[in-house]
């Protein structure tokens, strides 16, 4: 689905005292219709995939289209006395942070239109001009807010969908369960979001890597990039993994939240370093949409949020943009 791949092959781990393994705890497994992976360092030595997998599953409950009972779901299909939780809560605030920050670039009210285009749990519907201009008169962040626990929409057929993000707002939340239980020491990786915790014990930093954006819906891409993580949040938002080729023309999920369309623009990833994930995650989305000129001015203006952002020159060649902090954890594979 995303496209960073965490390290989690054999580590070599140095013996401090303060541990009680000399061997981290690997957990894996699946979530939101992908995979995590989970590694870390405890003292206790404890397994805590169940409980991890709890939290999970009741995240699940809460925001994900995919369920028809879960509380996104009941607000889209428009059920009485549906109450927004705290996972519900988080995501809908930070949609609307995002949404005013990238003027609109970034709006979970696509929903609508991802199905229709067949990028969600709704059967792919015949994109015509007519139809996605009708749809576009109920997309906009501006339709809907949240009134206390209780979601008021100014239109019922709009719908919300935080798939773009709720993936890296999950990582969050496993990460403070985590720090929760005194463990310090971790790498989080769920759907392809990932956040790591201080070093490793024998004082190396965790390492991911950006793959190149070449068109592969099933397979690794080879490496990009190498970054260097302690105590950040990474995301990287592409068109090379869900798109599909109709009548010769091929179409990415991302939608472009103004023209109702995939977006086209020269962008192939956009890697987004943040001290939250859910915050990465979406940034990472809405750069995206935004392309290149518009994301730069955009990320000048947020130096709170560093990028590595892949890109197309004229002559189809690979080229790199990235914002002045990125230099001192991110190194070019091969380097």
């Amino acid at each position: 689905m995303k496209k960073i791949l965490a390290a989690f092959g054999c580590f070599i781990i140095s013996t401090y005292s303060m541990y009680a393994q000399t061997e981290p705890i690997k957990i894996a497994g699946n979530a939101q219709g992908s995979t995590y992976h989970i590694t870390y360092f405890d003292k206790q030595n404890r397994d805590l995939q169940p409980e991890i997998e709890k939290i999970l599953s009741d995240f699940d409950k809460s925001v994900s289209t995919y369920l028809p009972s879960s509380i996104i779901s009941k607000i889209n299909s428009n059920k009485k006395d549906v109450k927004a939780d705290k996972y519900f809560t988080t995501c809908f605030n930070k949609a609307k942070e995002v949404w005013k920050n990238t003027d609109g670039a970034f709006d979970p009210t696509v929903y609508p239109l991802v199905n229709a285009w067949g990028f969600g749990p709704g059967k792919k519907q015949n994109i015509e001009k007519e139809k996605i201009d009708s749809m576009l008169k109920f997309v906009g962040f501006d339709l809907i807010e949240l009134k206390g626990n209780t979601v008021v929409k100014k239109d019922p057929r709009v719908g919300l969908d935080f798939n773009a993000f709720a993936q890296g707002y999950s990582v969050d939340v496993v990460s403070d369960f985590l720090n929760s239980k005194g463990i310090f020491s971790y790498i989080v990786e769920i759907g392809g979001e990932v956040y790591a915790k201080g070093k490793k014990p024998n004082g190396d930093n965790w390492s991911i890597g950006i793959e190149k954006p070449i068109e592969n819906k099933d397979s690794v891409n080879p490496i990009k990039a190498i970054v260097k993580l302690e105590n950040m949040a990474v995301s990287t938002s592409g068109n090379y993994r869900r798109f599909f080729i109709e009548n010769g023309i091929r179409y990415g999920h991302h939608i472009d939240p103004k023209t109702g369309y995939p977006t086209k623009n020269n962008l192939l990833s956009a890697t987004v370093f943040a001290k939250e994930c859910i915050s990465s995650d979406a940034n990472a989305t809405g750069i995206l949409v935004l392309g290149l000129e518009k994301a730069k001015k955009f990320l000048e203006m947020h130096p709170e949020l560093q990028a590595y952002l892949i890109y197309s020159d004229e002559k189809g060649n690979y080229q790199i943009y990235e914002t002045p902090g990125v230099k001192s954890f991110v190194t070019e594979a091969g380097e």
